[in-house]
């Protein structure tokens, strides 16, 4: 008897062996390929916990996921997923973006309106349930909590007097971190290049044009509580590096850091800059050269529009932005400046 149940245990104890084995065979062969599908598995698994590491206005800030839903806050940052072929999910006064900013590119209608960029509206970025806001720390830091509580929040500080030094090198670096947080690396480089090699093509037709060794000013000109305004860009602008780029030489300077890189005044001013050729940039509707200052002495007898050296830029010509608007402002300088000195 007692052989019997010896017996019966030693074959019911085979019988589970062999049972576990066909599972454990089963599951090799379901889990692995030649290539070992545990290690694409794992692949997976990894590209949807994606994280990254950036310093932002605030410090160092850890991004969960690839962002494929972007709030942004500022037009600038809308133009950067532009560069980068995305829209963003919501952007702050879009109309104004369609108004100031010439990139080519259209927001989509499913692109809403998220409020002014001075005041958010968090409800409407609230219903987008983004990935991702990105937002400017000069304008935004005070809501920083609640946008927070929504989505990850990125807040860039362009205005600061780190990134006023050099407005181009601040740029580079925003879109870079964009580009690290989005994935797209790759993709930011060649986009740069693209800028860089766009800005050597420029100055090239200059030169087949003949024209060389210009000094120039450069202002965003608007009516400000009735007055003629001027900002005249500095040589720390997005405007002095794209013009130094075409071969250009800024004949205004200023003492002081300009942290939006201009400098803000009237038309008597321009009597020091008699030498130079004279760019501005006007809205059709606000334009207080055709308006306000057309039979003034102080702007008719300056010798530059006398000699005829003055050339207008479209009033959404954007000199706050970032590859798209460079290149933009590059072809119009160089375009405007051959046209003008056919004549």
């Amino acid at each position: 008897m007692r052989k019997t149940w010896l017996f019966m245990i030693v074959a019911l104890f085979a019988v589970v062996l062999a049972a576990c084995g066909g599972n454990e065979d089963q599951e090799t062969e379901e889990g692995t390929d030649e290539n070992g599908s545990a290690e694409e598995t794992e692949s997976d698994s990894s590209g949807d916990t994606r994280s990254v590491t950036i310093e932002d206005a605030t410090g160092e800030k850890t991004i969960e996921g690839t962002p494929e839903k972007v709030v942004v806050l500022e037009w600038t940052y809308a133009e950067y997923l532009q560069a980068l072929d995305m829209q963003p999910a919501g952007v702050a006064d879009k109309e104004g973006f369609g108004n100031w900013v010439d990139t080519g590119i259209e927001l989509g209608e499913e692109v809403e309106d998220v409020g002014t960029r001075q005041e958010p509206n968090l409800e409407a970025i609230s219903r987008l349930d983004p990935d991702l806001i990105v937002g400017v720390q000069f304008r935004h830091e005070g809501i920083q909590d609640q946008l927070e509580e929504i989505a990850p929040t990125v807040m860039f500080a362009p205005y600061s007097e780190e990134s006023a030094q050099d407005q181009m090198a601040a740029m580079k670096s925003e879109f870079n971190t964009m580009g690290q947080i989005l994935g797209k690396e790759d993709m930011v480089s060649e986009r740069l290049d693209e800028m860089e090699n766009h800005f050597a093509s420029e100055q090239e037709r200059l030169e087949e044009a003949g024209v060389q060794d210009i000094n120039y000013v450069m202002t965003q000109a608007f009516t400000s509580q009735n007055t003629p305004t001027l900002r005249l860009f500095t040589d720390n602008s997005m405007v002095a590096k794209i013009m130094g780029n075409l071969g250009l030489e800024n004949a205004h300077s200023s003492e002081e850091l300009q942290i939006y890189g201009y400098t803000q005044t009237t038309v008597e001013t321009l009597q020091n800059y008699q030498d130079a050729h004279f760019y501005y940039i006007v809205q059709e509707e606000d334009n207080i050269f055709s308006n306000q200052l057309a039979g003034n002495p102080v702007w008719e007898e300056l010798n530059f529009v006398q000699e005829g050296r003055t050339y207008q830029m479209p009033g959404d010509t954007w000199t706050f932005g970032g590859p798209i608007s460079a290149e933009k402002l590059a072809t119009q300088v160089v375009d405007a400046t051959i046209e003008g000195n056919q004549e």
